[in-house]
C-alpha cells in the first residue's frame, strides 16, 4: 500500500466507475482493476462491490478511502512544509557574530534577505569569537562571524566561506589634541585613559598587542562590550577608544600611523554540515553587501 494506490482508490470511489477513474488516473482500466485486486488482497478484504452500473464501495472501502484522504493531506501539508522551508518561504538562519559585525556587517544583510523572504526568521548571538565558533560546531549556529585566525581547538573543522577586512581605529573627545588628526603613533597614548572592550576579547588582544609592541602600557579605565557604548563614553569624555572602522563614519576616527590594528573577519560554517538553503541566501545577500 502506498500513496498512489489511496489517490487509485480515491478516484474510484468518487468516480463509482473504474474507467471514468483510470481516465482520470491516466492509466487503463484493466491496470486499474489489477490495482484494486492487488490492495484488496492485501487488506484481505474486498473494498468495492460490483454493480451493473459500475462499482460502490464497500464498508470497508469507505473506511480506507476516508483515511485514505487523511493521509494524502498528510502528506501535501508535509511536502508543502519542506518546500516552503527550501523556498525561503519559511525558516529561521542562526548567526553569531560579536559586536562589530552584529551592529554593523550583519544588518544590511538580514534588510536584503527580509525584503525577498519576509518569513525567515533570524536568531542572533552576540558573543566573543571562541564562543561563536564553538556555537557553529555544536550546530547551535548556522554561521558565525569570527576575527581570524580561529582561535578553537577544533579549528580545522570549521570552513570560512567569505574574508571581511577590518581596521581598529582610535576615536577621541572633541577637545582632545588627536581630534580631527588622520594618524596617531602609540606613543602618543602614554598615560592616556582608554575605554575599551573586555579583557579576552579578539579587539582588545589586538589592542593590547599593538601598544605593547611600541612600550606603550594602555590605562585601561572601563571595559565595555558595545561599540555604541564606547562612542559614547568618549563623547562624555571619559577617555579615548578603539572601534572598528565599520561602526564609524567615514571622516570619523584616527587610524594608527604605526600600523598593526588591521584584522580579518570570517563568515564561517561546519566543514561537516551541509549549508541550508536559507543560510546560502543570508550568506550571499552578506557578501553582496559587503562587496
Amino acid at each position: 500500500m502506498d500513496l498512489k494506490s489511496m489517490r487509485q482508490m480515491i478516484a474510484v470511489a468518487e468516480h463509482g466507475h473504474m474507467t471514468r477513474a483510470a481516465e482520470e488516473l491516466g492509466v487503463t482500466q484493466p491496470a486499474l482493476s489489477a490495482a484494486l485486486r492487488k490492495l484488496e488482497e492485501e487488506l484481505g478484504t474486498e473494498l468495492f462491490h460490483r454493480t451493473g452500473h459500475g462499482v460502490e464501495a464497500t464498508e470497508a472501502g469507505k473506511v480506507f478511502v476516508e483515511h485514505a484522504k487523511i493521509t494524502l493531506r498528510a502528506s501535501q501539508q508535509t511536502a508543502e512544509a519542506v518546500r516552503s522551508l527550501v523556498g525561503l518561504e519559511t525558516g529561521s538562519i542562526r548567526v553569531g557574530a560579536g559586536a562589530t559585525a552584529t551592529g554593523y556587517l550583519l544588518p544590511g544583510a538580514i534588510q536584503a534577505v527580509r525584503k525577498k523572504h519576509p518569513g525567515l526568521r533570524f536568531s542572533i548571538r552576540e558573543a566573543g569569537s571562541s564562543a561563536v565558533a564553538q556555537g557553529v560546531l555544536s550546530g547551535e549556529l548556522d554561521l558565525g562571524v569570527v576575527t581570524l585566525p580561529i582561535e578553537h581547538p577544533r579549528s580545522d573543522e570549521l570552513m570560512v566561506v567569505k574574508e571581511i577586512s577590518d581596521e581598529l581605529m582610535l576615536i577621541v573627545p572633541e577637545d582632545h589634541p588627536l581630534h580631527g588628526r588622520k594618524t596617531f603613533r602609540w606613543q602618543e597614548l602614554e598615560g592616556e585613559a582608554v575605554i575599551a572592550f573586555e579583557a579576552g576579547s579578539a579587539v582588545r588582544k589586538i589592542i593590547d598587542q599593538g601598544a605593547a609592541a611600541h612600550g606603550v602600557n594602555l590605562e585601561v579605565v572601563m571595559e565595555l562590550r558595545s561599540i555604541e557604548s564606547i562612542v559614547q563614553m568618549v563623547r562624555a569624555d571619559i577617555g579615548v577608544g578603539f572601534v572598528s572602522k565599520h561602526g564609524l563614519p567615514p571622516s570619523m576616527g584616527v587610524r594608527c600611523k604605526d600600523g598593526g590594528l588591521t584584522r580579518t573577519l570570517g563568515v564561517v560554517r561546519a566543514r561537516d554540515r551541509i549549508q541550508s538553503h536559507a543560510s546560502r541566501t543570508f550568506f550571499e545577500a552578506l557578501e553582496a553587501t559587503r562587496s
